[in-house]
């Protein structure tokens, strides 16, 4: 049974209860973000909120954020992904070997091949796990721990272990190196165009509730709500555009990895909200028997879901393998927690059914926010990854008290 209105059915389809309502745990953890920043800002004399730092962190935020939208829909659809991390390990040295043995690297067509086989290698990885899980009856927990294990290894030995480096230059574009940005001219026009979008999509879905007799959000609600987001995304652009080149001093722009961000969660949110399979993630993980009676396919709905996760690593394997320039086997470790803390930070139910795109992916900012400014501050590693497991508990207990809280 859902607990939420934002994972109802008519929330999903944008009807009444998203219409009238403002998502005041996404809002609890915008502040939640301001108040890191700003603590972190005080605390590193600045050094946090420099646009070289935030720069990077939008980097580091792309590959973690790309995966997240994945694990969101794997959590409510109450099952998980622990090989995410080895995935992204073992496609990047897939990747790598095509560039470089059954390619040239000065190939033109190399860096868009090897991608292509990085992106259908993740999805052969998940639907040989999706299989297992939904048409054999493996639990998904049991699965994909040995996939971690699998996949760890076994990109070690497609190698050796040696590290590949250099990649493709062209490749290396896709990790948002020092030429991976599009500059501050195309920065301001994708700005623009997107300030633009946010004011469509605002009049566009007034002028639909009207339509269909939905109610509405007061005028001047919705004028702040797309006012806000104009000024978060002009003061973005500013900021990566406040970032100059090293060697050229001009201003890099948006980076490419933050644009493949963007725009994978603009469509997986799309899947999520619009979409029957979207739809019908969220009815199994409220209540997988009901789902069932209703006619939906579970099982073919968690082989899909695990090839989307494959596809997903694939994509986030590129962007980290070309930012580093190298394929290597540890690349990824630990990054299936990272991921799925995103998640569960960002408002996704363990016990399936809750869960938003945009949650993840604050998720994910607050994760590295909080990773960035404990490296700054010179705290070890080791105390950061202590810190890091104490707010993903925390999370989860504040979900519980939520949850708990709604049944009252």
């Amino acid at each position: 049974m859902m607990t939420s209105t934002e994972t109802s059915p008519a929330a999903l389809a944008g009807g009444p209860a998203q219409s009238v309502k403002v998502d005041m745990r996404l809002l609890a953890m915008v502040l939640v973000l301001l108040a890191i920043w700003i603590a972190f800002g005080a605390s590193t004399g600045g050094t946090f909120l420099t646009a070289r730092n935030l720069f990077n962190l939008s980097l580091q935020v792309a590959v973690v954020g790309i995966m997240s939208t994945g694990m969101v829909l794997i959590i409510v659809s109450r099952h998980i992904d622990l090989s995410v991390g080895s995935q992204v390990g073992f496609i990047g040295v897939a990747g790598a070997l095509v560039q470089t043995q059954l390619m040239s690297l000065e190939n033109p067509a190399g860096w868009w091949v090897s991608s292509l086989a990085m992106l259908v290698t993740g999805g052969l990885i998940g639907a040989l796990q999706g299989a297992l899980i939904a048409y054999v009856g493996i639990p998904s927990f049991v699965v994909t721990l040995g996939g971690l294990m699998f996949f760890r290894n076994a990109a070690y030995l497609l190698n050796q272990g040696k590290t590949i480096s250099p990649l493709n230059a062209t490749f290396q574009l896709l990790g948002g190196g020092l030429n991976g940005s599009v500059g501050a001219f195309w920065s301001w026009v994708l700005g623009i165009l997107a300030v633009a979008g946010v004011w469509a999509y605002v009049v566009r879905g007034r002028r639909r509730r009207r339509q269909h007799n939905f109610p509405t959000r007061p005028l001047a609600l919705d004028a702040t709500i797309a006012i806000v987001w104009s000024v978060v995304i002009v003061g973005f652009v500013m900021v990566m555009n406040a970032f100059l080149q090293p060697t050229t001093h001009v201003p890099m722009g948006i980076p490419i990895p933050v644009l493949i961000l963007i725009g994978v969660g603009l469509l997986m949110t799309a899947i999520a909200r619009k979409h029957r399979f979207g739809r019908h993630v969220f009815a199994v993980g409220g209540s997988p028997e009901s789902a069932a009676l209703a006619g939906i396919d579970t099982r073919r709905l968690t082989f899909q879901l695990f090839v989307l996760m494959g596809v997903l690593c694939g994509l986030a394997s590129i962007v980290v393998t070309a930012r580093l320039d190298a394929a290597a086997s540890v690349t990824g470790t630990m990054m299936e927690l990272s991921v799925i803390a995103a998640a569960v930070i960002g408002g996704t139910s363990l016990s399936g059914g809750v869960g938003t795109i945009a949650g993840g992916l604050l998720g994910a900012l607050i994760m590295q926010s909080l990773q960035s400014g404990m490296i700054l501050m010179g705290i070890s590693t080791p105390l950061q990854n202590m810190i890091l497991a104490a707010v993903l508990i925390l999370a989860v207990l504040i979900d519980m008290i939520y949850r708990k809280a709604r049944r009252i």
